[in-house]
């Protein structure tokens, strides 16, 4: 239970009381309460059903934005789950991938033959059809582009392995990197961001491509169990014959080793996660983006030199992700949050790592970009009765949050 898993952080305690108590306004604040059409109604129930960690901030938008993020939000995990459902032929994967942009000027196009668990998107492709010829052109104008790019991205990896490193970050790019540079134009058109943060196309991929490295170092487990491999042949080949056998027990020691140079190399995009949210001018953009980040950077700390990733699947606490949201309101807190995190991942770096040197040097340049207020830590700036209240909700809100969070 999630709530058992926070006994030992009051903080995070105290923040799932105030988040069900009203705090969740500060980090999702209501829509405007304008009418919605039933598609765009039903638009907003797909995006609360295929995302847990995007529904949110997506909600959290301003005005037209909303609207335009939720709808290429659909699109995307529109392409995500024609890649990802194992039971659909590969020629019907390609032709959909390549083609599905065109689909968006199609009132009728629908796929009723997919098994995922997402599939609803598909099914009811209609109605995420219609709301996106309902937005303005420019925004159906970036999100044609985008779709087209990366389903054709995504249609070449279904023939061919993630080799070399290279094509690791081409594949990201395909399936995270895209979605950051489509985001950033977004957001520059809606003019609640500068034009430089859509024209730097590629400060905006590296910092997506982030989150896309996070995802596929953490279900590693998930994917094989697919059939899927996106771990890149290049660094796991030095760790074993096949990248299933990393699964085996008595290959733990190389499994973890090979674990920790992919989280390595993510981390490198750090610095460029930072630039990027420093040049952001709304409030509602910055949080959109900083509480997933610093997430990412989370379940990077959970995930290094954990045998858990190759048993299961790990993640970051609800109490700790619900602290993050509601503490990352500024750069600042968000270098204070990079900075605890990345010295967690220093303190796990075991002796002998085959990686040892180029962590600990990637770790001190993230921590350098977030002093001098990132030593101090989320959890250090709390003030003692913060913490009382944390730990009188810890013994007195027990029973309530248990049954608001089952």
């Amino acid at each position: 239970m999630d709530i058992l898993r926070s006994l030992r952080h009051p903080e995070e305690l105290y923040n799932l009381f105030r988040f069900k108590m009203g705090g969740c306004r500060a980090v999702m604040p209501n829509p405007d309460q304008s009418p919605m059409s039933e598609s765009l109604q039903a638009c907003y129930r797909y995006l609360n059903e295929t995302s847990r960690s995007f529904s949110a901030v997506i909600q959290s938008l301003d005005g037209e934005l909303r609207n335009a993020a939720c709808i290429f939000y659909l699109v995307m995990r529109s392409l995500d789950t024609v890649e990802d459902d194992m039971t659909i032929n590969l020629e019907t994967k390609i032709l959909i991938l390549q083609n599905l942009h065109t689909y968006l000027y199609d009132p009728e196009w629908k796929f009723t033959e997919s098994k995922y668990k997402d599939r609803q998107v598909l099914e009811n492709f209609p109605m995420i059809s219609l709301e996106f010829r309902n937005l303005v052109t420019v925004y159906q104008e970036i999100i044609v582009d985008i779709s087209h790019k990366m389903g054709v991205g995504l249609a070449e990896f279904l023939e061919k392995e993630v080799e070399s490193l290279k094509d690791w970050e081409q594949y990201c790019h395909y399936a995270g990197g895209l979605v950051g540079i489509a985001l950033s134009r977004l957001f520059s058109a809606s003019e609640l961001e500068d034009p430089i943060v859509g024209q730097d196309t590629q400060l905006a991929n590296s910092m997506t491509i982030f989150l896309q490295k996070t995802n596929i170092i953490r279900d590693y487990l998930e994917d094989q169990l697919n059939g899927q491999r996106f771990w890149p042949r290049e660094v796991w080949s030095k760790y074993g014959k096949k990248l299933s056998d990393l699964a085996k027990p008595e290959n733990i020691v190389p499994a973890l080793q090979c674990l920790n140079e992919l989280i390595t190399n993510a981390l490198q995009h750090v610095p460029d996660v930072l630039t990027y949210l420093s040049r952001l001018k709304s409030q509602s953009i910055f949080k959109f983006y900083a509480s997933s980040l610093v997430m990412a950077i989370a379940t990077l700390a959970a995930c290094y030199n954990n045998q858990q990733v190759f048993k299961g699947v790990v993640k970051i606490r609800k109490g700790q992700a619900v602290t993050l949201m509601m503490n990352t309101i500024n750069i600042e807190a968000v270098k204070a949050a990079i900075f605890q995190y990345a010295e967690e991942i220093r303190q796990k770096i075991p002796p002998g790592d085959p990686s040892l040197e180029e962590t600990q040097q990637t770790v001190l340049s993230i921590q350098n970009l977030c002093v001098p207020h990132g030593s101090s830590g989320l959890s250090n700036r709390l003030s003692s009765i913060y913490l009382l209240y944390g730990m009188i909700l810890a013994v007195f809100g027990y029973q309530y949050l248990s049954h608001v969070w089952v």
